[in-house]
């Protein structure tokens, strides 16, 4: 019942249409969750109750603290104009098509590594469509550019991405030690973004020298220094390694505190059906790992990795990055969860599923919410195809984890 109840589920995940019923990806999940309570798989109380003892309840508490209060954060700054003030002074140092690429991609992967990459992607699609269409430039290349780059930057830290905060919860591992492991690959995969999107589209930017004038946001300098210097705290904080959901959720509050506004635009904007999607997950996986098959899903796949620790690493690695596709990112790293702490290293195992599962949503147009909120966002003014996002996808995801998978396992055998 358990497993029946998660491919029903996983056919909306993938975003599988049916003409009957008509679920999308959250009501997908929203139903799984019911049927897993309704079915006995998980008992009402292993949802709602909240223990120190992951195994015990269903809803990772923690994850959905820290998502709600880095998108609060995120708000404030949005309501300062931080993000378009940001854009748009790095539009005005590019001088010719190529530099503004280096400059979208380089400035969505710096602000991803630090807020959730959706919300870079959300508030810099619709200023360099702007941009672009007034330098009449294609879009193509600069809307990959920004999803693209957003991926490979959010690799950095526990708060780049969603999944990567699934990570924190589960491994517990310090903020500190997980960005000192994780900025070179980062850097990397983003620097072989730039380099590949810049080869694949090398005859529709030229090196002809052209001005863009992005108008200058204005900009809401009080509430953007309150809410920077807040976000400095809670990222000292995470260093320190204090809890890092209260530590966002408790830089929320000050900010919401001390701004001088009502806090229900803030409060309001929040992205309520992702943490209904996420909480719902939570739900239906359980239920799976309780139901036994997750261990099952992990000896069907153990052959792979199999033998001396090095083919260990590259057999999960390689599961990470084609199961990620298979099932999208988050339920796979909420399935894997259970299977890190059972490897020869779980460190290293921990830093190789969110460097996998994080790139893995390059691969693919449906690979990464951050890629269907960029194209979605561009709808009517430029269109790509699966197979058109592909084409570029594929050898960068390939490049870019293959070297970033290098570094990491060079960090870990030098320190």
């Amino acid at each position: 019942m358990a497993l029946a109840i998660f491919l029903f589920t996983y056919v909306f995940i993938a975003g599988i249409k049916l003409p009957f019923p008509k679920l999308d990806r959250p009501g997908g999940a929203l139903v799984g969750a019911v049927l897993m309570v309704v079915a006995g798989v998980v008992a009402p109380a292993e949802v709602f109750n909240y223990s120190a003892d992951p195994a015990r309840h269903a809803v990772d508490m923690d994850t959905l603290v820290l998502l709600l209060g880095m998108m609060l954060i995120a708000d404030y700054l949005s309501q300062a104009a931080f993000f378009r003030a940001a854009g748009a002074w790095a539009l005005r140092k590019a001088h010719t098509p190529r530099l503004l690429l280096v400059a979208v991609a380089c400035t969505s992967a710096f602000l991803s590594a630090f807020l959730v990459n959706d919300t870079i992607c959300l508030m810099l699609t619709p200023l360099v469509l702007v941009v672009v269409d007034d330098a009449r430039l294609p879009p193509i290349p600069y809307l990959l550019a920004v999803c693209m780059a957003s991926n490979a930057g959010s690799v950095a830290t526990f708060t780049g991405n969603p999944q990567n905060m699934l990570i924190q919860g589960a491994s517990q591992l310090p903020y500190a030690q997980f960005v000192a492991y994780m900025a070179l690959p980062a850097v990397v995969a983003t620097a072989v973004v730039v380099g590949g999107l810049l080869f694949v589209f090398r005859k529709e930017l030229s090196h002809e020298r052209f001005q863009t004038h992005p108008p200058p946001p204005p900009v809401d300098r009080p509430l953007l220094g309150l809410t920077l210097v807040t976000l400095l705290g809670v990222v000292a904080a995470f260093f320190a390694g204090l809890p890092m959901s209260w530590s966002a959720l408790t830089g929320a509050a000050v900010v919401m505190t001390l701004a001088r506004r009502h806090p229900r635009q803030a409060i309001e904007r929040v992205d309520y059906v992702l943490l209904l999607f996420f909480a719902c997950l939570f739900v239906v996986v359980f239920g799976v790992n309780k139901a036994g098959w997750a261990d099952d899903i992990y000896r069907i796949f153990s052959p792979f990795m199999s033998g001396p620790p090095w083919r260990e690493t590259l057999g999960f690695a390689g599961l990470t990055l084609v199961a990620s596709n298979l099932f999208s990112n988050v339920p796979f790293v909420m399935l894997a969860r259970a299977w890190v702490p059972t490897l020869h290293d779980p460190v290293l195992s921990w830093h190789v599923l969110a460097l996998g599962s994080t790139l893995a949503g390059n691969l693919t147009l449906v690979g990464s919410v951050a890629n269907l909120i960029v194209f979605e966002a561009a709808r009517g003014k430029a269109e790509i195809s699966f197979l058109g996002y592909l084409r570029v996808g594929l050898p960068i995801t390939l490049v870019s984890f293959v070297l970033g998978l290098a570094v990491l396992l060079a960090e870990h055998a030098l320190f």
